[in-house]
């Protein structure tokens, strides 16, 4: 009977870890699904809660970390006008502190300058920011 109560207490935790997503709740699951195979194996009721300790002790402080660092490697993915920071483009009609033109990736966009410069058309530029409609540029090589 012992071992049936430990497996349906990992079979609950790992049901629950759905709704929560941290990876707790199933390395629980996992060593209470352990508890349940030491018990069917004939460990009585005390030294099977020590069995299950061990266990969740292990997956949580060993496995739960390497397991988060391999789900969460990627970084999100920049789209939309995040795309376009540190773009390089080149000046299409002059930029001052308010106003002028860039050609990003083939498309020309409004600009004005980061720091308060004048930039003649032709001239090399990043994008350090973009603010609406609006690339803030600098030119290539300063920050």
């Amino acid at each position: 009977m012992i071992p049936l109560i430990w497996a349906i207490a990992g079979v609950l935790l790992v049901v629950a870890e759905v709704l929560s997503g941290e990876l707790v709740l199933v390395m629980l699951g996992a060593a209470a699904l352990g508890a349940a195979g030491a018990s069917a194996l004939g460990v009585r009721l005390g030294p099977d809660v020590a069995v299950f300790a061990v266990l969740a002790a292990l997956l949580v402080l060993l496995v739960r970390p390497q397991v988060n660092r391999r789900l969460r490697v990627h970084d999100p993915v920049n789209t939309g006008t995040r795309a376009l920071l540190g773009t390089e483009g080149e000046v299409v009609e002059p930029i001052t502190a308010d106003h002028g033109t860039v050609r990003l990736r083939g498309s020309v966009w409004s600009a004005r300058a980061l720091h308060d410069d004048e930039l003649a058309a032709g001239t090399a530029v990043v994008v350090v920011e973009i603010s609406g409609a609006t690339a803030v540029v600098t030119p290539h090589g300063r920050s």
